[in-house]
């Protein structure tokens, strides 16, 4: 799997795939010095000093759930991408880089003093290990295939209990049903309901461009689904995140359908790129003009904040 900035990091999310379910032995705040007790996607008991504060991220979904939740991270991996890629929730400027999403700095990380390390079931093993040698370490499952909106859901719930922060993310979560809703409204009162809509992404390499399908149970497919299109991918996606692979002659197969994509000003427009393609040219979408290229910064892999910037920006697009 590719790990560019857009791309999260997938190798042990299937291995991992276990059930988040959170308890706690004493509520948030109920008294000075109680101790919380959560169990992270592991099933792993992580035991803190009450609500963790000075909390450092690994991955940018989860930094994205502790800004949206009010919780400024002492410690982010890679700022200048979470920055570039997803604009939905901004972190403060004294966030300290922690290195890459994949491998951060265990001397950096300790000498933030952290009460407690978020982490995803992206991050090896070995990493969390040594995490855990001297800092609580809470590992949320990145994706589930079956139930992509539901994980979303219950990983903000799990990171609150741990952050003390359960109302804050009661109100997120309401405001991420409430643009389902709103936005599955506007769909169908343009008259769209059951249209097929493709989204992918692409990159250039060696001059030959690669698209990435975001097929059925992937989470932009599954709200593309909730707004009340269709997803008319064919291609296999990976167990864990939904996520095809093909190029542009793949595209042949989808027919009459709107096609809708993300980039990054960092990176070369891969569907752009292919201004003179015979194959490009000819598809239905691209005759049409219903290939859409969605506003920068809409991190795909996003908590609800980023993913109400998505259906905004859908809703936006298709009624252009």
């Amino acid at each position: 799997m590719r790990l560019r900035g857009a791309t999260p990091l997938v190798a042990l999310t299937a291995l991992l795939a276990l059930t988040a379910c959170g308890t706690t032995e004493a509520p948030a705040g109920e008294e000075s010095g109680a101790t919380l007790t959560v169990t992270d996607a592991r099933g792993v008991e992580v035991e803190l000093d009450g609500p963790a504060q000075r909390v450092v991220s690994t991955e940018w979904n989860v930094t994205e759930y502790l800004a949206a939740l009010g919780v400024e991270p002492v410690g982010v991996a890679d700022i200048d991408g979470y920055n570039t890629w997803d604009t939905a929730a901004p972190i403060g400027d004294d966030a300290t880089d922690i290195g890459t999403r994949g491998e951060p700095s265990m001397d950096t990380v300790a000498s933030l003093n952290p009460d407690l390390v978020v982490a995803t079931t992206d991050l090896p093993e070995t990493a969390i290990q040594q995490l855990e040698e001297f800092v609580p370490v809470l590992v949320v499952q990145s994706a589930e295939l079956e139930r992509p909106l539901d994980r979303l859901r219950e990983n903000v719930e799990l990171v609150a209990e741990a952050t003390g922060t359960e109302d804050a993310a009661e109100e997120l979560l309401a405001e991420f049903d409430a643009a389902l809703t709103d936005g599955a409204a506007a769909i169908e009162e343009a008259g769209l309901t059951g249209t097929p809509l493709a989204f992918a992404d692409g990159w250039m390499t060696g001059g030959q461009v690669t698209i990435r399908p975001f097929v059925s149970g992937s989470q932009l497919a599954a709200i593309n689904e909730e707004l009340g299109f269709t997803t008319p991918w064919e291609i296999e996606g990976d167990p864990a995140y939904g996520l095809g692979s093909t190029d542009v002659e793949g595209l042949t197969a989808l027919g009459d359908t709107k096609f809708l994509y993300i980039t990054s000003s960092a990176e070369t427009d891969p569907f752009t790129s292919l201004a003179g393609n015979a194959v490009w040219e000819s598809l239905p979408f691209v005759q049409s003009g219903d290939v859409h290229r969605l506003p920068d910064g809409i991190w795909m892999f996003g908590g609800p904040k980023a993913m109400i910037q998505y259906i905004d920006a859908v809703v936006a697009a298709v009624n252009a």
